[in-house]
């Protein structure tokens, strides 16, 4: 009782040196909380943010990769929407395969995905409204894809894939056509050249391989903005693309956009040679979700396809999350440090504030041990006090940080506020072992005669 006592009117003297204690405490634990809460979530956040550009994953057939890797294209021979080929392509996936990216290991973290026959038409007008004579163009890049196709799975499950979600950055006047119909979207850049607008009518003609002319009406719904070259194409069903080119079940490209870890030494050298692995390195690789890892199990049930990364998108993830996530580690160990220095200071002073107090205590029996106990346990109730409430205000930082760069809240996980917690009383520790030494220092008999 004796201890709980001192302990009680030592904080009832100095009150304000305490209150700046615990002040000093929350502050850090404020800051620490809030930066090591986004940190931990700021992975699948940045993610999700960079996912909204575009795929990182692309799979093709394998013939392609070989001649893009012949080439060093670094992409889809066959990409005519953006304009950087004007041949169809020779070499086919077939579209019916393409659900089966959802029953990989790490389905879950594909968040969604576009299969794509990108081919060349001609277009001529077909509306009452647009002058007809003026309005023709010829091998103009028409991309049949999904828009916002639901997909029945093996397991019970739904889920809806498409351009709708793939090209969530597009400045799209007016709707988004319907899967397996006669309808398109069309570039800002062929519309001007056209002279079109939504609501028209556009006749395709295309020549097929085995010579035939095949022609198909699409109702514009809506015209886009990308940003670039893929203004100059069509987007219309898959199915739609597949009847006019008479290539039945036929894809070129899957876009898959797939939530992904940063790559490091060993998914770079899975990437190079995945049978270059060891058994263990194999298990760590194949069961982490690597843009090389998840590329791999596509093609281990898409026949006949290569899928790869994209370089540049999964580059930037991975410097964008190392660098947010060091500034605000950084951030975290400033406060720290800040807390340290402020914490030892304000210790200093108490005791030599209360030098008499601590002298008599030693003068009528107490050890050193008791009396920097009796210090240590002040210290740690204002610390305690000052870390609870710190906790509970950097996660409510940590839910503004998350809604104000991400739109969505922060995950508090339970090992930020144990981390936190024990980087705290090592800080506090730390801070004190300087106050210690002056406790055991004090000479009774000098203090008490003003010595």
């Amino acid at each position: 009782m004796f201890f709980f006592r001192m302990i009680f009117r030592s904080f009832s003297r100095q009150f304000k040196r305490r209150l700046l204690i615990a002040v000093t405490v929350c502050l850090s634990a404020t800051v620490s909380v809030a930066m090591l809460g986004v940190v931990f979530d700021v992975g699948d956040k940045l993610n999700a943010e960079l996912s909204t550009y575009g795929s990182n994953i692309t799979v093709q057939p394998k013939a392609d990769a070989v001649v893009n890797d012949l080439y060093n294209t670094g992409g889809d021979a066959n990409s005519n929407a953006s304009g950087t080929s004007e041949s169809d392509p020779t070499t086919f996936l077939k579209e019916s395969d393409a659900p089966k990216i959802k029953t990989i290991f790490w389905a879950f973290n594909i968040t969604n995905f576009a299969p794509e026959l990108n081919i060349h038409a001609d277009v001529n007008c077909a509306s009452e409204s647009v002058d007809s004579s003026s309005c023709k163009a010829s091998g103009v890049p028409i991309v049949g894809t999904w828009f916002a196709k639901t997909l029945h799975m093996d397991s019970g499950e739904s889920t809806v894939a498409g351009m709708n979600g793939m090209r969530s950055w597009w400045k799209l006047d007016g709707s988004w056509p319907k899967d397996d119909s006669a309808q398109g979207l069309i570039g800002t850049t062929l519309a001007s050249k056209l002279g079109v607008g939504k609501g028209d009518t556009v006749t395709l003609y295309k020549t097929t391989a085995d010579g035939s002319r095949n022609k198909q009406r699409i109702a514009i719904t809506g015209i886009y903005d990308s940003g670039d070259s893929d203004n100059n194409a069509m987007y219309i069903p898959s199915s739609t693309a597949q009847v006019l080119a008479n290539l039945p079940d036929s894809i070129d490209k899957i876009e898959v956009k797939a939530l992904t870890t940063p790559d490091n030494d060993l998914a770079r050298k899975a990437s190079k040679n995945p049978n270059a692995l060891t058994q263990d390195e194999w298990e760590t690789w194949y069961c982490t979700a690597y843009p090389s890892s998840i590329a791999y199990q596509i093609e281990e049930v898409i026949p006949g396809s290569v899928a790869k990364q994209v370089r540049q998108v999964a580059a930037l993830q991975g410097d964008v999350l190392q660098k947010t996530q060091a500034v605000m580690v950084l951030m975290t160990v400033l406060s720290l440090v800040a807390a340290a220095i402020a914490v030892a200071n304000l210790m200093a002073a108490s005791i030599g504030e209360r030098g008499s107090e601590l002298a008599l205590l030693k003068a009528i029996g107490a050890t050193d041990g008791a009396v920097s106990r009796l210090m240590l346990a002040e210290t740690a109730v204002i610390s305690l006090v000052g870390a609870i409430v710190g906790a509970l205000l950097g996660s409510g930082v940590a839910q503004i940080v998350g809604h104000v760069v991400f739109g969505s809240g922060i995950t508090m996980r339970p090992m930020v506020f144990v981390l936190v917690f024990v980087l705290l009383t090592l800080t506090v520790l730390i801070a004190s072992f300087s106050s210690i030494r002056s406790i055991l220092g004090l000479k009774p008999a000098e203090v008490l005669h003003g010595r």
